[in-house]
């Protein structure tokens, strides 16, 4: 299976859990996250998860034009960094367990790589 494959997979993926899981704590969860105080932990790590959705096809997309390492490299940090930092928030907002927010910090890190080997992979040399 090809990268750019691989990418629309894990977009597609991703895409649907940050609507299921956002539309499933606006409803089902709501008076368990206002109970906790979790409201806008849970907001923000939707918010997060959405937004490098759009990153993870705007790069699958770009993956497919130019089949740059750099590229793929920047997928699956992207990933890892929304599963780590996203991941966390959502479980600190359910559970209120409050020791996984060390996690999160890693996650934005992750993020953070994969932001920033697209901007290398935007000056890489064809």
């Amino acid at each position: 299976m090809n990268k750019y494959r691989i990418g629309l997979i894990l977009t597609a993926v991703a895409g649907f859990l940050a609507v299921a899981i956002g539309a499933f704590g606006a409803h089902a969860l709501k008076s368990l996250l206002t109970e906790n105080n979790r409201l806008d932990t849970f907001e923000l790590a939707s918010r997060y998860h959405f937004y490098h959705t759009l990153v993870l096809l705007s790069t699958s997309l770009l993956l497919k034009q130019n089949h740059s390492k750099r590229f793929f490299l920047s997928l699956v940090f992207i990933v890892t960094g929304m599963i780590l930092f996203s991941g966390s928030l959502y479980i600190l907002a359910i559970t209120n367990y409050t020791p996984i927010a060390m996690i999160t910090p890693v996650g934005g890190l992750f993020l953070l790589a994969g932001w920033a080997v697209l901007l290398y992979a935007a000056f890489e040399k064809n």
